[in-house]
C-alpha cells in the first residue's frame, strides 16, 4: 500500500504531514501543561511552554527525518516531548531553591550525555535479533492500547480532588460518557471504510478524514471549547531561555541522565519497529544516528525552555496504517509544529480536537504496531528452539506489569520508578536477557541477514 513518490504531490505531502500532526499534537502539548501547571506557572507561561515545545519539535522531527550529518535516523518519524521524564522534572521544579531553570540545566546536561553514550548504545542492536524485537514491538503496540482506551473516554477514569482539605482520587464523572464512546466508534468506522474502499490519496489520508469527520461532529453539537483564543497573540517568537540563564544541579542532572538512558532504550524499540514496517533493517550506524538526533533535540529543548524529546509511537502506527513511508512528508509535519509553534490561534483551534475523536484513530494506529509485532513473532522458529516462546511469553508477561497494575513497583526506592514505571523498557530488558541465557550472542551480520530474509517473507 505505498505510494509511488514520483505521483505525490505538495498537496498530498502536506495534507499527510497535517494528518501525523494531528495523531500527536495532544501527547506532545500535555507535557508542558502538566509540567508547568505542577510548578504553578501563569496562563501566560503556560502558553509559551505550549508555543516552545511545538517549535522545538517541528525542528527536531526535520532532523530526524532528513538528517543533518551525525544526527537524524532519515526515516519517517515524528518528534514529541517524552512522558518518562515528566515525575522527574516536576520533582526537580517543586524542590524549594531549586525550581526551572534548574529543570532546564537538568535538560541541557542530560541532551549533552544522550549524543555521547549514543554510539554505545547503537551498537547494542546486536542484542536485537527477531525474537526480541518482535516481543519490544507487540508490547509497546499493547501498552498503548490503554492510551487509546481512555482517549475514547475522554480522559482518565479516576481524577485527582481536594476532598476534605486532602488530595484523593477519584472517579472522573465525565468518562466514558455514551457520546464520547459513540463518536470514538464514529470515527473508528470511518477510518476503516475509508481504508477499505478509498482509493489513492483518499485511502493514505484515512485517520485525517476520520479525525475531521470526529470533530465536526462535535463542532456541530457545540461540544469544543473555543474560549480563550481571542486572548491569544496571533505570533508568538520563542526565545532561547526565556526563564532565565540555566542553573546546573548535580542531583538534578543525574538523575535525568538516567531518565534518558530509559528513553534511549524506547527510542530504539520505536526505530526498530519503524525498520520492519518499512521493511528497511536498521543499522547500528542508523541506530546511532537516531539517537544522537534525540540527544540533540533534548539539548535544544533546554535551550529553548522546553524538554525531553523522543520519536512518538503513535506515528509509527500511522505509518503502518497508511502505507506512506517517505521521511519528507513527516518532515512537512515538522514544519506545519514549526507553524502552530509561531502562531498560537492556530495551535489553539487544533488542541480544541477533544481527546475521544483521537480514541477511534488511535485504537487503529496502536493496534497495527502490535500487529507489526505479531507479524515478526511469526516467522520465529519455535518448533527447533522451544524456549522462544517461553522467551516471548515472560517478556510479553513483565512488560504488561506496570500498564495492568500501575501499583505494583510503588514500594521501590523512588530513583527506580522511571524504569519499573515503564512497561517497554522492563520487557525490553527481560527479552535480551532471556534471549542471551537461551540463545547466546548473535552477531551483527546474523541479525541483519535474519531480518531481510522476513522483510522478504512478509512481501512474499
Amino acid at each position: 500500500m505505498s505510494t509511488d513518490a514520483a505521483r505525490m504531490t505538495k498537496l498530498n505531502m502536506l495534507l499527510m504531514g497535517l494528518q501525523h500532526v494531528l495523531v500527536m499534537y495532544a501527547g506532545t502539548i500535555a507535557v508542558p501543561l502538566i509540567v508547568g501547571s505542577a510548578l504553578n506557572l501563569s496562563q501566560s507561561d503556560l502558553a509559551y511552554l505550549i508555543n516552545a515545545d511545538l517549535l522545538t519539535a517541528g525542528i527536531v522531527t526535520i532532523i530526524q527525518s532528513l538528517g543533518l550529518g551525525f544526527f537524524g535516523i532519515r526515516m519517517p518519524v515524528m518528534m514529541g516531548v517524552t512522558f518518562a521524564t515528566v515525575g522527574p522534572m516536576i520533582a526537580i521544579g517543586t524542590t524549594p531553591g531549586v525550581g526551572l531553570t534548574s529543570v532546564y540545566g537538568a535538560v541541557i546536561i542530560s541532551g549533552l550525555f544522550a549524543i555521547v553514550i549514543a554510539p554505545v548504545m547503537g551498537r547494542m542492536i546486536r542484542l536485537f535479533p527477531p525474537l526480541v524485537t518482535g516481543s519490544i514491538i507487540c508490547l509497546i503496540g499493547l501498552s498503548l492500547f490503554k492510551i487509546a482506551i481512555n482517549w475514547c473516554g475522554g480522559g482518565q477514569p479516576t481524577i485527582v480532588k481536594q476532598v476534605a482539605g486532602e488530595m484523593v482520587k477519584v472517579t472522573n464523572p465525565e468518562y466514558a460518557q455514551l457520546d464520547h464512546l459513540l463518536i470514538a466508534g464514529f470515527v473508528l468506522c470511518v477510518v476503516l471504510l475509508v481504508s477499505r474502499f478509498g482509493r489513492g490519496l483518499f485511502k493514505n489520508l484515512s485517520v485525517l478524514i476520520g479525525l475531521a469527520a470526529g470533530t465536526g461532529v462535535c463542532a456541530a453539537q457545540g461540544s469544543i471549547a473555543w474560549q480563550g483564543i481571542d486572548t491569544l497573540p496571533w505570533l508568538a517568537v520563542t526565545t532561547p531561555f526565556h526563564f532565565g540563564l540555566p542553573r546546573f544541579d548535580l542531583v538534578a542532572a543525574s538523575t535525568l541522565c538516567i531518565v534518558m538512558i530509559v528513553v534511549l532504550a524506547e527510542s530504539m524499540g520505536m526505530f526498530l519497529a519503524l525498520g520492519h514496517i518499512l521493511d528497511q533493517p536498521v543499522t547500528h550506524k542508523d541506530m546511532t544516528r537516531g539517537l544522537r538526533a534525540d540527544g540533540l533535540g533534548t539539548l535544544i529543548g533546554g535551550i529553548f525552555n522546553t524538554f525531553p524529546y523522543t520519536s512518538y509511537s503513535q506515528n509509527v502506527g500511522l505509518v503502518s496504517v497508511t502505507g506512506v513511508r517517505r521521511r519528507e512528508v513527516t518532515a512537512i509535519g515538522g514544519v506545519i509544529l514549526c507553524v502552530l509553534g509561531l502562531f498560537p490561534k492556530v495551535a489553539h483551534v487544533v488542541a480544541a480536537i477533544p481527546p475521544y475523536v483521537l480514541g477511534g484513530a488511535g485504537l487503529v494506529m496502536f493496534g497495527m504496531v502490535a500487529a507489526t509485532g505479531i507479524r515478526i513473532l511469526a516467522a520465529v522458529d519455535y518448533k527447533t528452539h522451544h524456549h522462544n516462546l517461553v522467551i516471548v511469553a515472560i517478556s510479553l508477561t513483565s512488560g504488561m506489569i506496570p500498564v495492568l497494575s500501575p501499583e505494583f513497583f510503588q514500594f521501590f526506592p523512588a530513583w527506580t520508578h522511571p524504569l519499573t514505571h515503564n512497561g517497554i523498557v522492563i520487557g525490553s530488558i527481560v527479552a535480551v536477557c532471556l534471549n542471551l541465557l537461551f540463545n547466546g550472542m548473535l552477531d551483527t551480520s546474523a541479525i541483519l541477514q535474519m531480518s531481510a530474509e522476513q522483510a522478504h517473507s512478509s512481501e512474499c
